[in-house]
């Protein structure tokens, strides 16, 4: 199902954001995401530069190497465009979320660490899609199916990170009573 029509409009901008997902050789894994703006036709900003149409204003990459309980273990970050000269400095911030679990806490971890003027907004905002493609890559993978398998999940420990994260995995949801039923509750009625 697409969206509906659109009401008569003018293009003005694009934001483009790619997410893809890696398994090293030494078991880790690595996450690259990038982050691209361009206008569809030449801009001038005011007091900086002109921006011919196509052309970046934003360019900018991370990489996040994770292990299988989605520690990262270490980050690199590039800017390749951006409007300012002290944007091209941020790099050495976002070191700071070695040792952080893309599981909850991530996004205190990352405001913390390169929230306002310790970080870059755009690569602040693109660590939250390289999260969502870790779970996504990790998906599937063999360790994850053994450790989230219902038989091996121990009843005892926390309930798994995406339990309750969103609809799909409510715990007074359908999928959580079919393959979590240790972690089920039922929905109370009011």
């Amino acid at each position: 199902m697409s969206l509906p029509p659109a009401a008569a409009r003018r293009h003005l901008h694009t934001r483009s954001i790619r997410c893809e997902g890696f398994e090293r050789a030494d078991g880790l894994y690595d996450i690259e995401a990038s982050i691209v703006d361009t206008k569809p036709v030449a801009i001038d900003f005011p007091k900086r530069r002109r921006v011919e149409a196509g052309v970046p204003i934003h360019s900018m990459q991370l990489r996040l190497t994770i292990d299988d309980s989605l520690q990262v273990r270490d980050i690199e970050v590039n800017t390749d465009a951006a409007p300012h000269a002290s944007c091209f400095s941020v790099a050495p911030a976002y070191q700071t979320l070695i040792g952080a679990n893309l599981g909850r806490g991530f996004r205190r971890a990352v405001e913390q660490a390169v929230g306002g003027t310790k970080g870059c907004t755009h690569l602040k905002e693109l660590l939250m899609p390289a999260a969502s493609a870790a779970f996504q890559t990790l998906a599937g993978t063999p360790k994850q199916l053994q450790k989230f398998s219902p038989e091996s999940v121990d009843p005892d420990a926390p309930v798994p990170f995406f339990v309750d994260a969103c609809k799909g995995w409510a715990r007074d949801g359908a999928a959580v009573q079919k393959f979590y039923p240790m972690y089920y509750k039922k929905k109370e009625e009011a």
